[in-house]
Parts: C-alpha cells; sequence; structure tokens
C-alpha cells in the first residue's frame, strides 16, 4: 500500500452511509419524522433534540428502522432509571421487539441498558448503538469514558443524543464527533480554534477558556457541526414545522439568599467582612459554612409540594432527609436497582419528594407530574439547565418554580451560570443559523519545488 493511500485511509469520513428506508409510527409528528429520516440516512449522528421533543421515539424509530431494514440488533445506552421510559414509550407506539437488560442477557433485536452495566455486552453484537443523553459522558471517571468511546466506535451505525451537548465545551463537541467517525477532536482544535494560553484578549471574553473559536472560522465551524448533527429546540428549526403544540409553560425562579455568619479564610487569616466567593475553595467554604440555613430554607421552601432537592454536597442531603421526614434519599452507595426503584417510584407519584444530585439523576428522566423544585447551585450550568428541563418541558400543563438557595457569598456562581447561558443560547442561534449551509473543506497542497540551504547543496 502506498503511504498517501495508508493517510487516506485513516481520515474521518463526513459521508452519508445510512439506510434509506425508515419506520416511524403513526403517532409521530411530522417534525419527529424529518428528524428519524435524516438520522437514518446519515447512520451515524448527533442528534441534540430539545426536552421534550420526543428524542425517545425518535431514537425508537431509528432501531426499529435498522431491524426493519437489516434484520439486525441495537443497543440503546441510558441513565439510572431511563430504561424503562423506553419501554413504556415503546409499548404506546407499538415495538414489542425491545427489552430492558440488567445482567447482560437479552433476546429481543432492541436492547436498552444502563451505562453503569455496558461492560456487561460485547460491541460485536450490534450493528447500531444509540446513547441518550450523551452528553452524561463527562460524568464518570476517564476509564469508563473511554470503555463507553471504545465501544461505541466498534459499532458501524452510531447515534449520539442530548439535549445540551455542552454548548460552553468545544472539547466534547469534537470528542462527540470522533466518536461518531468525523473529525477528531484535535483536528478540531487545530482547525477551527486557538489558544488562549500565554495570550492576552483585550476584550476580556475568552478568560477561563483553553481554546477560543477562531473569529473567520466562526461560519465553517457551525456548518461543520451541522454536517454531522443537528440540533433543535422546535419543530420550525428543522423547516416549515409547526410549533404551536410546543409552547412552554411560564418558568418561575426565584434566588433566596441566607447570611453566612462565619468569616472565610484567606492564607490562613480569618477576613474582616464576608466576601464574594471568586475561588472552587471559597465555593465550598460558603457551601460547608451554610448548610443548616440553606437545608432549612429548602425545607421550608418544599413544605406541602411534590419537589426534588437538587443537592452537591453529601451534608446537604443528609441534613434534609433529617429534617423532612418525607423526603427519599438518592445516594451515591446505593446499589443501582435501589436507585431505580426509588426514582421509578417518585416518577409514579408513589414518592412526595426525592433528594439527589444533578450529576446523578440530572439527566433523561421525565418528571411532567412535579412543577417544584429547590436547587443548590454548583459552576455547571449543564447541571443547572438538566435539572430544570426534567419539570419544565414540553408536556408540562403547569408554571414551574425553581426555588435557587444560595448564600451571601455564592452571587459569583449565578452569574457565571447567567454567562454561561447566554453562552449557550449564541451557540444555538449559530447552529440554526447555519443549518442549511454546506461545510466544504478546504485543504491546502503544498506543491512547491524543495529547495535544499545553500551549506547542502
Amino acid at each position: 500500500m502506498e503511504y498517501a493511500d495508508f493517510i487516506e485511509k485513516k481520515r474521518h469520513s463526513s459521508l452519508e452511509y445510512g439506510i434509506k428506508d425508515i419506520w416511524v409510527p403513526d403517532t409521530a409528528f411530522d417534525f419527529q419524522r424529518e428528524a428519524v429520516r435524516r438520522a437514518v440516512q446519515k447512520g451515524r449522528m448527533g442528534v441534540f433534540g430539545d426536552t421534550g421533543l420526543g428524542k425517545t421515539l425518535i431514537q425508537l424509530s431509528i432501531a426499529n428502522s435498522y431491524i426493519k431494514a437489516l434484520n439486525c440488533r441495537v443497543l440503546i445506552i441510558t441513565p439510572i432509571a431511563v430504561g424503562f421510559q423506553f419501554i413504556q414509550e415503546a409499548e404506546r407506539i407499538g415495538i414489542d421487539d425491545i427489552e430492558q437488560t440488567k445482567d447482560g442477557s437479552y433476546k429481543k433485536k432492541i436492547v436498552v441498558i444502563n451505562y453503569e452495566r455496558l461492560h456487561m455486552v460485547e460491541p460485536t453484537d450490534f450493528d447500531c448503538v444509540i446513547l441518550d443523553e450523551s452528553s452524561i459522558l463527562k460524568n464518570f471517571d476517564g476509564a469508563i469514558k473511554g470503555k463507553i468511546t471504545s465501544f461505541i466506535k466498534k459499532v458501524k451505525y452510531r447515534y449520539l443524543s442530548t439535549a445540551t451537548p455542552s454548548p460552553n465545551d468545544f472539547i466534547e463537541l469534537g470528542t462527540s464527533a470522533e466518536a461518531l467517525g468525523y473529525m477528531g477532536h484535535m483536528d478540531m482544535l487545530t482547525k477551527f480554534f486557538k489558544s488562549s494560553q500565554n495570550s492576552v484578549d483585550s476584550n476580556n471574553r475568552n478568560i477561563g477558556e483553553k481554546f477560543y473559536l477562531k473569529p473567520h472560522a466562526e461560519r465553517d465551524f457551525f456548518a461543520w457541526v451541522n454536517s454531522w448533527a443537528m440540533m433543535f429546540k422546535k419543530p420550525s428549526d428543522l423547516g416549515e414545522f409547526d410549533d404551536s403544540r410546543y409552547i412552554l409553560p411560564s418558568l418561575i425562579k426565584n434566588t433566596h439568599t441566607v447570611i453566612n455568619e462565619s468569616l472565610i479564610e484567606v492564607g490562613g487569616q480569618a477576613q474582616m467582612f464576608n466576601i464574594v466567593a471568586q475561588t472552587m475553595t471559597e465555593v465550598r467554604h460558603e457551601q460547608k459554612a451554610t448548610v443548616e440555613q440553606r437545608c432549612s430554607k429548602a425545607v421550608e421552601l418544599a413544605d406541602g409540594k411534590t419537589s426534588v432537592y437538587w443537592c452537591n454536597l453529601n451534608e446537604e442531603s443528609s441534613r434534609i432527609s433529617e429534617i423532612d421526614p418525607i423526603a427519599v434519599e438518592v445516594r451515591g452507595d446505593m446499589s443501582l436497582d435501589k436507585k431505580e426503584g426509588v426514582l421509578v417510584d417518585f416518577a409514579s407519584g408513589n414518592i412526595e419528594r426525592i433528594i439527589t444530585k444533578a450529576k446523578m439523576t440530572g439527566m433523561g428522566l421525565n418528571w411532567q407530574h412535579c412543577n417544584h423544585s429547590v436547587f443548590f447551585p454548583s459552576w455547571s450550568y449543564e447541571q443547572f439547565y438538566q435539572s430544570i428541563r426534567r419539570f419544565w418541558r414540553f408536556g408540562q400543563t403547569e408554571d414551574v418554580t425553581i426555588d435557587i438557595v444560595i448564600s451571601d457569598g455564592q452571587t459569583r456562581v449565578m452569574q457565571a451560570i447567567d454567562e454561561k447561558q447566554a453562552k449557550a443560547e449564541k451557540l444555538y442561534e449559530n447552529l440554526i443559523e447555519s443549518v442549511n449551509r454546506p461545510y466544504i473543506d478546504v485543504n491546502s497542497e503544498f506543491n512547491a519545488d524543495a529547495k535544499l540551504p545553500r551549506f547542502l547543496q
């Protein structure tokens, strides 16, 4: 094999290598049918649809399309306690060749499994794999994330589905593209980005970011993302489809501030006055110093309501469990079966309030029966967004109230979340604007004659 052929063989492909025939249930809306058509035809794609737009139906339709066309087996990987929603939706739309496995055994064509149980099955047994809420991968450690990425790369047809493809984390977009078989994340960074290290940005717009998008490459970058993914927050983002069914109820966000009576230490010295926490260390101090005040306020706000407490620290979760005897705690040390049991019971209305963490249960779950939540914020915009969207989603019939509880020194945390939200909205606008713009990969070729330096001539 010639070296040029070898290099060409290793290039990431952007070709369409899916199938033409699609299957969708009669109950599917027109925009959902369009999403399935695009995804199945592409063969490998990111399906970044907002919460409540029917991603479960879309993913099941993709899976059943491959079964009908190729008589193959499809694996759907979900977060904890989300698998049963796929089984329920499959029953509703008329798919019966599906099952959820908890021990790695299966007999049906569509197999649903949790991320935590993926080691129980082999990639060679499947022709298509669908990652539900793929953005959750960042919550796993490097070894588990590596195994999941390695698994998906061994399967021919691949799909990543999430409502929030971390718009503030461009490296994740590159990792997603690489997992799907397109441009690798290092190639993406080289082509579209510059490093913020050892440089000064006079506009301060890139503070805290390791890489920033080259101004002249913005249009090409968003066109490139749209070449392997589709992002839609409403039906009309996919074409001339009706948005009238998808008008969300009001979202009411209330911020409640408790006073931190303890003084923060800097360099081993207690400060005369409390200051706004700036660093992770200072924020952790604020959190630990105000556990009692914030938990008491949270329980007061949730009293008499069906609600979810979103915590960050084990101390917060334990304290709320002590002072709200009705609330059921979801802990990291629970078995998977126990966690799933609590979450299913809450979704079914058998539990009135639960205590959990966004990184454990903040993705994929549908809790439209609940319209109230108490949230202890961290720096993560994605956790904040995903947690809210468990309730504030299409299908919710009531206005949703989110009570955010912070200490007086944590105002910077909320400011950071607001800034990240603005960036997320900007990314979305750019993606939608470039949705129909073709991406042409232009490579410069070196064709000049090489000249030796004089001392070698």
